[in-house]
């Protein structure tokens, strides 16, 4: 077990993977998108009730000061009822660093989920520089888990409202964001149903299958984000320069096609394992990268993992225990049979840190850990008596030597 830490760094991390010059920040935001559609309580053919939506965000920043040892309370569970303390080194309500601002990032997990799935991002980026705003999306955490068609038309929305409000508290002197974030520089991240929205919210629209399937949203309300809507083509926000999913939803069940996939043109980088029994693979994120033709695109593959692929933390002690309120342990909704959490986890630290370092600092020296082989066993490890990579030397760039093993990247350029 992990001691329910967030913040491990495996001696075999590859280089990216780990912490940068800055102490960590955090604190907790709630936001309010007023007067919203309440598509969990839409009935077909009757009026449409409006509620405000309440979401909850943590925030990662970078912080003055030294990193030590903080806990994240009363942290719920997959089982929607077990409260647990997860354990990392952000400072709570630090002060900001200066060298601001920062670029912003918007997380967005799984559904179920919460802020606190792909919490080991968010505080890695704060120490590289950045940003980081990880929402609990109401109608999809742990404990309250509202209809499916509710996440479909709200996660796009959720992501981009935080971009906006973001933007707003950056500019208002009296919030300790003001000065700190880059808003118009921005990236989303998403895991499962989160990779779903970040592909919606960079421009690919849904299709019509998807608007009508009895899987969707009531009364024909996923149509706001159907390919070639006028809703959906406002939809996207300039502000968003690049998209990383994990395991994104929807391509297996026909909720994307080409021709809306063809409109995303931000950089959008896909992760995904090859043994994906939710999603699927082949049919599902790897067809996601193929049918994205107008986007700077990559896919990253990590070969016999499952849909629990790199993003979540690694599962708490807690969630070892079965309940009896659930057919399966809540372990299974953190953990991969195959592959070690914590090393999915530093090796997404590492190619999240080039893709955003490339595409949001615009560092070209990020470019060399992104031209890779396209399989990892493929690279050939190759140093003279010096210990200078020989000219036969083609191993991932940032890995040891025997550690990149089991993963596999492509990249493609727009028309392609």
């Amino acid at each position: 077990m992990t001691g329910n830490r967030i913040d491990l760094q495996r001696p075999d991390a590859p280089e990216l993977a780990a912490r940068g010059p800055f102490a960590a920040g955090v604190r907790t935001l709630e936001l309010v998108n007023r007067d919203q559609i309440d598509v969990a309580n839409v009935e077909a053919g009757k009026p449409h009730p409006r509620k405000d939506r309440n979401l909850t965000l943590e925030a990662w920043y970078p912080a003055s000061g030294v990193e030590r040892e903080e806990q994240y309370r009363d942290v719920v569970l997959r089982d929607g009822r077990t409260r647990v303390t997860l354990k990392g080194r952000a400072i709570r309500d630090g002060e900001p660093a200066a060298g601001g601002p920062f670029p912003l990032v918007v997380i967005s997990h799984g559904y179920p989920g919460n802020r606190f799935l792909l919490s080991h991002l968010g505080e890695n980026l704060a120490t590289k520089g950045y940003v980081a705003f990880s929402i609990d999306h109401c109608d999809s955490t742990y404990d309250d888990k509202g209809p499916f068609g509710s996440t479909l038309v709200n996660r796009p929305l959720d992501q981009l409202f935080v971009v906006s409000e973001i933007d707003r508290l950056s500019r208002d002197g009296g919030s300790f964001l003001a000065g700190l974030v880059d808003a118009q520089n921005a990236a989303l991240i998403g895991y499962s149903m989160g990779g779903y929205g970040a592909v919606v919210a960079s421009g690919g629209g849904v299709t019509q299958e998807a608007v009508t399937h009895d899987w969707s949203a009531p009364d024909g309300l996923l149509g706001m984000h159907l390919s070639g809507s006028e809703t959906h083509k406002a939809l996207p926000d300039p502000r968003v320069k690049a998209a990383i999913a994990f395991a994104p939803w929807g391509m297996q069940r026909g909720v994307f096609e080409s021709a809306g996939l063809a409109d995303v043109s931000i950089p959008f980088m896909v992760v995904a394992g090859d043994a994906d029994d939710v999603c699927g693979y082949d049919e599902g994120p790897k067809a996601l990268f193929e049918q994205m033709e107008n986007s700077d695109r990559a896919l990253l593959t990590f070969r016999h993992a499952n849909h629990n692929v790199a993003a979540p933390i690694p599962a708490p002690a807690e969630s070892w225990n079965r309940v009896e309120w659930l057919d399966f342990v809540p372990f299974d909704h953190y953990a991969d049979p195959v592959w070690d959490s914590v090393r999915m986890n530093n090796i997404a630290q590492h190619f999240v840190t080039a893709w955003l370092g490339l595409h949001l600092k615009r560092d070209a020296a990020m470019e060399t850990y992104l031209d890779l082989t396209g399989e990892s066993s493929a690279g050939f490890w190759s140093l003279d008596e010096s210990r200078n990579q020989t000219t036969a030397h083609s191993y991932w760039k940032g890995f040891q030597n025997r550690t990149a093993a089991g993963l596999a990247f492509e990249r493609r350029r727009p028309g392609r």
